[in-house]
């Protein structure tokens, strides 16, 4: 987002704004690329809108929820907890305020879309409404998806927007993360027109995600003090929506499981089987999970006995999260943070991938499909921060332990540096010290 001491004069909607952003769309039906006197946050955004979309008119919000999956998924989602919160600091001023308030997922999918009725059925029209996906790999440039690309609050207005249907509307945007792993779990919008792009309006959506972020810890605490049940009906506890239960393996000799908000540490082979079986929805037999942790002859008998243990453990936390058997299968999603930063990395998200990024998959795990998995995950990273991030991320990228010999990567982020930078002389040193090393 642009500072306040840098916004320009006479706010985001001032028709100098307005025209050269109109000027910028002009340049790319000609052909050309996004003009230089876009806000530089608006410009990043086009050129990664232009990385998924053809144009402007490719632009268009898909429907990638029907009315039964859409209650279902967000009843489930940790947002419903904080969504009274919502309603009652944003949401309901917003009736008669001409602006409208809109809640999505991590992802950019809607999930609520409240606010001044006749606004309602006027953003219908561009597929603005519950179950839409709003995410830049969708729409371009729009305050929820840019929000959650860069995990900064954003403000984008009028013109700014990549999809010509998006012009009339203006809209600010902050992401709402878990308390306690600091990962985004979705966004929070205000559109509506110039009112929606004020400074103050920035102020209460900000306030509103703190507040949510704040209420989400309370139940969460709350929740811990409860008397644990050990059956299998705590599926049903409505306080399950608190959480996402996921799985950490990235910069970690052993990984650690999230079930219900406990966090338990896992046995390095352990953590190899869960990962296995979290990528692998539809489930593997155990000649398929042997040939993937152990290299040379499979040993079916040992991964039975693993399993075994494996599954005495999650039992104690979470019954509900207990691996099937015939073929071995999670009964339900375990959120990986591997795959969020190749989720991010599909759709341009490089910041919010690489702040996710804590090292490579279990790296000491010598299980064949886990190596594969491992370079796989590296690779991706490597290729999209060094080929398509700004100089920021890529700075960041370098400072990881598998990237401060990456001469290449080095050389790039001397390229993309301003020549009066005062951040080359690191760089250059960087790079004198690896042709040193060569020698």
């Amino acid at each position: 987002m642009t500072p306040p001491h840098l916004r320009p004069p006479g706010g985001l909607t001032s028709p100098a704004l307005q025209r050269r952003a109109f000027a910028a769309h002009d340049a790319l039906d000609s052909g050309g690329t996004p003009d230089g006197a876009l806000r530089e946050v608006v410009k990043q955004s086009w050129e990664r809108s232009l990385r998924h979309l053809s144009g402007p008119e490719a632009a268009v919000a898909p429907l990638v929820f029907d009315a039964g999956d859409l209650e279902a998924y967000r009843s489930s989602h940790p947002l419903a907890a904080v969504m009274p919160v919502i309603q009652r600091l944003l949401v309901a001023p917003s009736y008669e305020s001409g602006l409208l308030v809109a809640v999505g997922d991590e992802n950019g999918r809607l999930l609520w879309v409240d606010g001044d009725a006749a606004l309602r059925r006027k953003a219908e029209g561009m597929l603005f409404v519950s179950g839409a996906d709003w995410s830049e790999h969708a729409v371009g440039t729009s305050a929820p998806g840019t929000a959650l690309a860069l995990d900064a609050s954003v403000q984008i207005a009028g013109a700014e927007h990549f999809s010509r249907s998006v012009h009339p509307w203006s809209c600010t945007a902050v992401p709402l993360h878990d308390p306690d792993s600091g990962s985004v779990l979705g966004v929070v919008d205000i559109t509506g027109t110039e009112d929606a792009v004020a400074l103050h309006t920035l102020s209460l959506v900000e306030a509103t995600v703190a507040a949510a972020e704040a209420q989400l810890r309370v139940h969460r605490l709350q929740d811990r003090t409860r008397p644990a049940r050990r059956s299998a009906g705590r599926s049903a506890d409505p306080g399950r929506r608190l959480y996402r239960n996921s799985l950490q393996i990235l910069g970690r000799e052993q990984g650690v499981v999230n079930l219900a908000g406990r966090s338990v540490a896992l046995s390095e082979r352990h953590a190899e089987l869960l990962t296995l079986l979290a990528l692998n929805p539809s489930g593997l037999s155990a000649e398929e999970l042997a040939a993937m942790v152990y290299p040379g002859e499979a040993a079916v008998a040992t991964v039975r006995a693993e399993m075994v243990r494996l599954r005495k453990l999650l039992q104690r936390y979470d019954a509900a999260a207990v691996p099937d058997s015939r073929p071995y299968r999670l009964p339900q999603e375990l959120v990986v943070d591997a795959q969020q930063v190749l989720s991010y990395l599909s759709r341009g998200a490089h910041r919010l991938a690489l702040n996710i990024y804590r090292g490579e998959v279990l790296p000491r795990s010598e299980a064949p499909a886990v190596v594969r998995y491992r370079e796989k995950v590296s690779a991706q990273l490597r290729e999209a921060i060094v080929g398509d991030a700004g100089v920021d991320v890529l700075l960041q990228y370098l400072q990881l332990p598998e990237a401060e010999n990456d001469a290449e990567a080095w050389r790039e982020a001397l390229r993309l540096l301003p020549a009066r930078s005062p951040r080359r002389v690191a760089v250059v040193t960087e790079l004198e010290r690896l042709e040193a090393e060569l020698r």
